[in-house]
């Protein structure tokens, strides 16, 4: 038998391969859909912390039944990089056959897919759950996937107005001159959050960047930032406001997401799993006036099926 050594596939290639377009939307939206069927198996996150360097390290993974390979990813977030110059996340993905668990290829995308497939998931819940009426778009927080989730949600509805809040001005007011959209810079977390009908948050906070009582009346909240215990974005109070819950994992986001931190402060309501939605058994947002919100904690079938788009676009 003659061995083959696996293809390593550079971040420069991914990048021209691989856009934040419906098409990764659509594969991420399947992927959701195959999770809450029970057609993936995905085992809970590994995680390492490593507080001293403000840094963390992820491993995720899942097989997707009728998918050729399946992936294995470590992401890394280490989130004083910025003051060295470097981006706060990193990271590579295994792709390994299905059939023999043979690795396939290595993605040397130092984080690239998993801010893709993030900010995908961003669109998917806004397609199901946003309102229809143009979009007061909230973006909280000042990174690159607050760009990105700005750029998803405009692939989903149209977008009227953007506001953004960051704790560094300047920071905010970058990423406003950084995206094709008239941006207001906002000083205030709570009077973003009472002038939007779509919010998403993006950062690493550990508490709650605005009130529960500056959320109005039919809007949608995205909370992508909470993925690890002891981070906190939303108000506590603001799942037992709304009127429907969305998880991506609803146990993984009892573990890590902003369902943990209201569930310590006693909400027990129902929640209803990412890919029922997208499979059409349940119906997402029914009334103008409903208050949404989708907790997103990044999941391993995600990352199974960008990875396996990559390679088939890779041929």
């Amino acid at each position: 038998m003659t061995e083959t050594t696996p293809p390593v596939i550079s971040e420069n290639a991914l990048r021209d391969t691989v856009k934040l377009d419906l098409d990764v939307i659509d594969c991420v939206a399947d992927a959701f859909t195959a999770l809450s069927a029970g057609k993936a198996i995905m085992p809970p996150i590994l995680r390492l912390d490593i507080p001293e360097k403000h840094g963390e390290v992820d491993i995720k993974t899942a097989y997707v039944e009728g998918f050729d390979g399946f992936c294995v990813k470590m992401s890394t977030g280490f989130f004083d990089n910025p003051k060295l110059g470097l981006p706060s996340l990193s990271g590579m993905m295994t792709v390994l056959d299905a059939e023999t668990g043979q690795v396939r290829a290595v993605l040397l995308d130092n984080g690239y897919l998993t801010d893709i497939r993030t900010a995908a998931a961003g669109a998917v819940a806004a397609r199901h759950l946003a309102p229809a009426e143009p979009i007061r778009a909230g973006i909280v927080g000042t990174g690159l996937q607050a760009r990105l989730q700005l750029q998803a949600l405009a692939l989903v509805r149209d977008i009227a107005e953007v506001r953004v809040w960051g704790r560094d001005t300047a920071k905010a007011e970058a990423l406003a001159t950084d995206v094709p959209f008239d941006v207001t810079v906002v000083a205030d977390a709570d009077d973003l959050a009472r002038a939007s009908n779509v919010i998403v948050t993006t950062t690493p906070a550990m508490s709650p960047l605005f009130s529960a009582d500056a959320v109005q009346p039919g809007t949608h909240v995205t909370a992508m930032g909470s993925d690890a215990p002891g981070k906190n974005e939303l108000d506590p109070v603001l799942m037992a406001k709304a009127d429907l819950v969305i998880c991506d994992s609803p146990q993984q986001c009892a573990d890590c997401g902003e369902l943990r931190s209201a569930q310590k402060a006693g909400f027990d309501g129902e929640v209803i799993e990412l890919g029922h939605v997208t499979a059409g058994t349940h119906p997402g947002r029914s009334g103008d006036q409903q208050i949404t919100i989708c907790d997103l904690t990044g999941c391993g079938v995600q990352d199974t099926a960008i990875s396996d788009l990559a390679v088939k676009r890779l041929g």
